[in-house]
């Protein structure tokens, strides 16, 4: 476990680093540089201590350019630990011997290839003297050892990365790292791969799971286990932080290459028993350039690294992977030949993950796809299991709750796997599902999502389960193109779903008619998109209001509300994914035998009202704390007395990109579309990772804590605006429809964004825009004049503070939210297991 004492001291590193390097990355860089420099020190103490001499920070030979035949010292001993702290050493100099240090370690011939790796391209990215004795000073409080603890500690600092280089990669939670390689069960006599292995995360808990189940291990079969491991990274920085992470973790000499593992060929004949992963699945412009041994002709990463995994098992070999969900359902032709191979030759279960669980990097909605080839040719079915609650909140925080299902999901698959092994038959749970590979076949695009073939399995429960066929009457729409003013009846459309009105109930329209010939879809249906890309929008709304839908929705209302609660219908029917019922060919549709073939248990009446009532209660929580959530806006307590001063006068309105003309045209940077910077919240997520020469014309250049405005119709109105942070290598770019804020040292980040925010601000902006129709923008000149209240940093920082305690009770409400909607669904959940 990390203890308090070395969490400060990681977190002080952090403190002081910050000011000079505002990118995590290039914090945990430094400070792994650091800590192996200073634990390379500590082992030459040790050696001297034992009657031997120090190894690393000693003098060496190298031929004399000059005269082949001599040989010349390299003065090397200047650099131990000691000798930068002596006392007559500067901070100046201190500076000028590190970094000569950190530079020139891979040249010396006493430093073992696991440390010249890590120091390889090594550099010290900040010339101040002080902010580095300040830093080395608190490094010096850490000691050598080969303990966990220490481990543990390099964990927690790789974690403050959030996502591992951005581009599609997102750290993946421990428990779910766990998870998977329980399932997987590598032994100690197993070869073990992670083809994009980032920090190493699933190599070290492989490392522990064997460990554990293996207590005796001799000193040569430990040897021999740490050769098993093997990690590819593209990324020189990854490999570095993995390596580190291993040696810590006890791998006295981990194997990590840099190596591009969909584009180089020399490492393609190697086969391991175990491949663990969570590969990045973001494509680059244009495509990824692989070579032509990959069975599955592709340039999408996605599909060539599910398909490298599945070509480089050995005949007995097993694999667990999370994928995205382009993977499970997506009907390109490659995805679909990638699909077919997989039930073929080597799946055997599929995991469907919760869409939170890489929350607050992401929202990506994942799955494992679980992979024997032995095993696989032993079965003729596979095993879906859906997990709606991994043990931790979905919600920002991920705070730990209770009912996780991730135990029962691997006691479930070891028997699934133990029945093919024997040959018994498996026997569906509400957690798991077998559905066959005939099956799966069957409509040609082999879709993975369990969802789409519940309805075909009888789900275990003690009430009947029924079609909806005879209990639902279905409306499909009609064509509806003209409306009048002042009318009556509701026409509603797709888009009117997104109404703020309508986020549950529908009880208005955008459209309106004074009459009609047609019938109305009664009060208590339930309405959802039928056709093309909204349908996997999954919206469902129950009306308030009698209505007409157009022919893009679908309408259902229950024929007889003696036999079915319209509520509780609606309540199963927010749970259920209509993308598993839609006709995949082709544009996406749902027809009236695919909702009428949906089955769903039906418990007597009065435990439908029972169900109901308590769903209901939950739904009043969650409405209530979205009340609060959605009109909650952060609002300053004007003082006369501060000064007013322009934004052109305390910041840097749309800095300068020449300021980065230096910077490499390959240099990452983070990509901040419009539709990631969220409407009236301070923080966005940033997905995206491009290189220099990608952005750097046509879009908005910005830095770390800079301010981002968007100043167009409707984004500007709807509060678009945040804060950068985050960022790869400290710098972004985005939108050309932002404007950005660089505060300069009276004012802070999150002052100026309280500021853009007003009601005040917005009304003047709106008032002063200019353009024609739908390209109406703010003026810059209107922005850079624009004065606003300026008090002393002092009391901005108290203003700050108070303003960060409601936003906690903000979050908090937030999380209500994300317990009472998990409430909701374990209630549905456990109908069928009455």
């Amino acid at each position: 476990m990390l203890d308090n004492i070395t969490k400060r001291r990681i977190d002080d590193c952090r403190d002081i680093l910050v000011g000079k390097l505002p990118d995590p990355k290039s914090q945990i860089e430094q400070i792994t540089i650091a800590l192996i420099y200073k634990f390379m020190d500590d082992m030459d103490k040790e050696a001297i201590e034992l009657g031997g001499k120090a190894k690393f920070f000693s003098d060496y030979k190298i031929p004399d350019p000059n005269d082949s035949k001599k040989e010349i010292i390299v003065s090397f001993e200047k650099y131990s630990w000691d000798n930068l702290f002596d006392t007559k050493v500067s901070a100046t100099e201190m500076l000028k011997l590190y970094s000569e240090a950190i530079e020139g370690m891979v040249k010396n011939p006493n430093i073992p290839e696991l440390f010249a790796n890590i120091f390889k391209n090594a550099y010290l990215p900040y010339r101040d003297p002080e902010t580095l004795k300040m830093f080395l000073k608190t490094i010096s409080e850490f000691e050598y050892t080969h303990s966990e603890k220490l481990g543990d500690a390099f964990e927690y600092l790789l974690s403050v990365m959030g996502s591992q280089g951005d581009a599609g990669q997102f750290r993946t939670p421990r428990h779910i790292i766990d998870f998977l390689v329980e399932v997987v069960d590598p032994k100690k006599d197993e070869t073990i791969l992670d083809p994009a292995c980032g920090t190493a995360g699933f190599l070290i808990s492989a490392f522990k799971h064997i460990k554990e189940n293996n207590n005796n291990l001799t000193p040569d079969e430990r040897k021999k286990l740490i050769k098993n491991f093997i990690g590819y990274d593209i990324s020189p920085d990854m490999v570095r932080l993995s390596l580190v992470n291993l040696y810590l973790h006890g791998f006295s000499d981990p194997h990590v290459f840099e190596y591009d593992t969909l584009s180089s060929e020399d490492r393609w004949d190697e086969t391991f028993d175990i491949v663990l992963a969570n590969p990045p699945f973001m494509s680059p412009k244009g495509g990824i350039r692989p070579h032509k041994k990959f069975t599955i002709s592709s340039n999408r990463s996605e599909v060539l690294f599910v398909d490298y995994i599945a070509e480089h098992l050995t005949p007995k070999g097993r694999a667990g992977i999370i994928v995205p969900e382009g993977i499970i359902f997506q009907s390109g032709t490659a995805y679909k030949a990638l699909r077919k191979m997989l039930v073929d030759k080597y799946l055997y279960a599929v995991v469907s993950l919760p869409a939170g669980v890489f929350n607050p990097y992401s929202g990506v909605k994942t799955s494992i796809l679980l992979m024997d080839a032995n095993l696989s040719k032993k079965t003729e079915d596979i095993l879906f299991i859906k997990i709606d609650n991994d043990g931790y909140s979905l919600g920002a925080q991920r705070n730990p709750v209770k009912g996780g299902q991730l135990q029962e999901a691997v006691s479930t698959l070891k028997t699934f796997r133990q029945n093919c092994i024997d040959g018994k038959e498996f026997n569906n749970t509400t957690l798991a599902q077998r559905v066959t590979k005939n099956e799966i076949g069957k409509s040609g695009d082999y879709n993975l999502s369990g969802e789409r073939y519940k309805n075909t399995e009888v789900r275990l429960s003690s009430y009947p389960i029924v079609e909806l066929g005879s209990l639902i009457n279905v409306d499909n729409g009609r064509v509806l193109t003209e409306f009048e003013d002042n009318g009556s009846i509701a026409c509603i459309k797709v888009s009117d779903m997104n109404l703020p009105e309508n986020t549950t109930d529908l009880i208005t329209s955008s459209h309106w008619i004074k009459e009609t010939s047609f019938s109305l879809l009664p009060v208590n249906s339930i309405v959802f998109p039928k056709r093309g890309a909204a349908i996997a929008t999954n919206k469902k709304r129950f009306t308030k209001i009698p209505c007409l839908i157009d022919n893009n929705c679908m309408g259902i209302s229950v024929n007889n509300e003696k036999i079915l609660n319209p509520r509780y219908l609606f309540a199963f029917m927010r749970q259920f994914d209509l993308t598993t019922i839609s006709n995949s060919a082709g544009i996406a549709l749902i027809n009236n035998p695919d909702i009428k073939g949906v089955k769903i248990p039906l418990p007597p009446l009065s435990i439908q009202e029972e169900i109901v009532a308590e769903i209901e209660s939950y739904q009043k929580i969650i409405d209530g704390a979205k009340i609060v959530v959605d009109n909650y806006k952060p609002r300053i307590e004007l003082d006369n007395s501060w000064e007013k001063l322009a934004f052109e006068d305390i910041c840097v309105v749309n800095p300068k990109k020449s300021e980065i003309n230096n910077l490499d045209e390959k240099t990452e940077v983070s990509f901040v579309p419009m539709a990631d910077l969220n409407e009236n919240q301070m923080d966005f997520v940033v997905n995206q990772v491009k290189p220099l020469n990608e952005v750097y014309k046509g879009y908005t250049y910005f830095k770390e804590d800079d301010v981002l405005l968007a100043k167009v119709t409707p984004c500007f109105e709807n509060g678009k605006a945040g804060i950068a942070k985050n960022l790869i290598n400290g710098i972004g770019f985005g939108s050309s429809e932002y404007y950005v804020f660089r505060p300069n040292k009276k004012i802070l980040s999150i002052w100026i964004y309280l500021n853009i925010i007003t009601d005040n601000f917005r009304e003047k902006g709106k008032l002063n825009m200019t353009g024609t129709g739908g390209l109406q923008r703010i003026p810059t000149d209107f922005v850079k004049s624009y004065k606003i209240p300026v008090p002393s940093i002092k009391i901005q920082q108290e203003i700050v503070s108070q303003i960060e305690k409601e936003q906690a009770l903000i979050n908090a409400n937030k999380e209500l939210i994300s317990i009472y909607e998990q409430k909701i669904k374990d209630r549905i959940n456990k109908v069928w297991t009455t």
